[in-house]
């Protein structure tokens, strides 16, 4: 095998990044401290701290182990050299052939100190008379290049031959046997299929699973950065033992089909703790299934990955700062609400402060924060939970939603008798909350009194920083642009040359499964309520007022902040228009 896996072994892995100038002396001290104290090995904490990324690690390594590196991203492997090492062999030891020529077989390794994977090599090798060549290749590129993340078709297509194969000898279809023989659903095909539905939702990190009946067939729809994909495609036979397992895993009533039902259950994939949230739909064609995948080891993101600058940074952490009061954030369903009041309380939860939330459900767990779940069945509500936390000495209160009269006079006490409170509303911009709270029967006094701050938002996809490239720009694309960045205050003006307009998009790739897009941030705005706000409230001015003054203060609008990202190249003018159009 060529080139042998040799290296230094006096030199660790630590010291020869330092000493190669790949990371910082200091910077690696910190990065051993937390190995030492955490879950985390070197090279994820190397990966997840943004010290280095997938790729330039595994470069690193390769000059380590002194084996030449190969991008797999821009290789294009012919299926024939694929085909030449057997599928389950790749999938167990995590290599893959990437190019053969003259009896030599290139071979992407992901640890060459695998003595396994590369006895297994060698015997392929000698059994194909080929002379086998080791590179070294990311996990990522060659999970994607063998087909880890992107079997959910094939895996799923070999448990419908079984079940077609086992259906055959006795002539019926799935939805027959499970009348006769209830124990279907534990047959280990439909296990199969279910868990793999799951499984690659979960490593795509998609946010729910969709799984539709309808008259001939059953789409399972995943929703990757806010945006439904189709995945899948299955007979109407399998339907009713998906939907007979998933009930079995969620706790919920099998024999039920005609009443909605609402479960929940856990899993753990790929080192990843996960609670699915399923909620059950009658339709005409059978039952809809619909869960959102809640990650519990995610860590919170801070306001700055969120995207919160400028004005707006400041004017919120001068508000969370208050001992009392009501800040408020508004939105529609899935536009990242809740993030980002976590993310505010990751910055006050110390050990002075008693932190209690109340929420529906509880998405991220934070050590030290007391976190409840709201359950209506028992008549805990929202109401009626707030009522009880203001009985638990309270310094921050975290309110999921105020969604009725009763919530928010009971949030409206509790911030004028010494509380600072967070919660949401469902409005479409930040002024809209004021009309809202008085709507729900607040006295307009009791409001200005007690709101500190108000925050609309929403969430854009960002631009894939793999394949992201200049994007031409139109003169009607321009000129809206420079519309909207009239009157914008200067601390928003950073990361781009307002004379020298550029704009970016994401051609696509397999890192972004070639949608130009990865992950999500928020655009925001941010309406601090001063003396002049609460004057214009409590006089009944005009929605169009109040902006004006929000604007004299240095507020920008949601749109406008979309924009300003726009021209820093982190997303596009179609995802501004898509979130912000009305």
């Amino acid at each position: 095998m060529d080139p042998q896996t040799k290296t230094d072994t006096s030199q660790s892995f630590d010291r020869f990044l330092v000493d190669n100038g790949f990371v910082k002396a200091d910077a690696m001290s910190k990065l051993l401290e937390q190995e030492k104290n955490g879950a985390q090995t070197l090279s994820q904490l190397l990966v997840s701290e943004k010290v280095l990324d997938e790729e330039e690690l595994t470069k690193a390594k390769a000059a380590f182990f002194n084996i030449p590196y190969v991008d797999l991203r821009q290789e294009q492997v012919p299926a024939n050299v694929l085909a030449l090492i057997p599928q389950e062999s790749m999938n167990f030891y995590n290599f893959a052939p990437f190019e053969l020529k003259d009896q030599v077989l290139k071979v992407a390794v992901t640890n060459p100190t695998n003595l396994s994977a590369l006895e297994a090599l060698e015997f392929l090798g000698q059994k194909q008379n080929f002379q086998v060549q080791l590179y070294l290749a990311s996990d990522s590129s060659v999970d994607t290049l063998i087909g880890k993340k992107k079997n959910l078709k094939r895996v799923v297509g070999e448990a419908l031959k079984n079940i077609q194969i086992s259906d055959a000898g006795q002539a019926r279809p799935v939805q027959e046997k499970k009348q006769e023989q209830p124990g279907v659903i534990e047959d280990a095909p439909i296990i199969k299929i279910v868990e793999v539905i799951l499984s690659n939702a979960i490593e795509g990190n998609a946010s729910d699973i969709h799984i539709e009946p309808s008259e001939k067939d059953v789409r399972v729809r995943y929703r990757i950065d806010g945006i439904l994909h189709t995945s899948l495609m299955l007979p109407k036979s399998v339907h009713p033992a998906i939907i007979s397992r998933i009930k079995i895993l969620s706790n919920l009533k099998i024999d039920e089909s005609r009443l909605p039902q609402d479960g929940r259950f856990h899993m753990e994939v790929a080192k990843k703790s996960v609670d699915l949230r399923v909620s059950i739909l009658p339709l005409i064609y059978g039952e809809k299934i619909v869960m959102r995948i809640l990650d519990k080891t995610g860590s919170v993101p801070t306001l700055d990955q969120l995207g919160v600058r400028g004005l707006a940074l400041k004017w919120i952490e001068e508000n969370i700062r208050k001992t009392h009061g009501i800040f408020l954030i508004t939105g529609p369903t899935g536009s990242g609400k809740s993030t980002t009041l976590y993310a505010i309380l990751s910055i006050l939860n110390t050990a002075v402060v008693n932190i209690v939330t109340l929420e529906d459900p509880v998405e991220y767990f934070i050590e030290g924060v007391n976190q409840s779940q709201i359950n209506p069945d028992i008549g805990l509500t929202f109401a009626a939970g707030l009522r009880s936390i203001l009985r638990q000495d309270p310094n921050i209160v975290m309110v999921g939603e105020i969604r009725d009269k009763e919530t928010a006079e009971i949030a409206v006490h509790a911030a004028l008798t010494g509380h600072l409170l967070f919660s949401t509303l469902h409005t479409n911009n930040a002024i809209g909350a004021m009309p809202r709270m008085i709507d729900m029967g607040i006295e307009p006094f009791l409001l200005v009194a007690s709101v500190n701050v108000v925050m609309a938002q929403r969430l854009v996809r960002k631009v894939c920083q793999y394949c992201k490239k200049e994007e031409p720009l139109t003169k009607g694309v321009e000129e809206e642009i420079r519309k909207h960045l009239v009157g914008v205050p200067k601390d928003y003006i950073e990361g781009f040359d307002p004379k020298t307009l550029k704009i970016y998009k994401g051609e696509g790739c397999d890192k972004c499964g070639h949608t130009g897009y990865a992950g999500r941030f928020g655009i925001f705005e941010v309406m601090p309520v001063t003396t002049e706000i609460q004057d214009l409230i409590l006089g009944k001015s005009s929605v169009h007022k109040i902006y004006e003054e929000a604007f004299k203060l240095g507020m920008i609008t949601m749109k406008q902040d979309g924009i300003i990202k726009l021209l820093r190249g982190e997303t596009t003018m179609d995802e501004i228009i898509r979130v912000t159009t009305e």
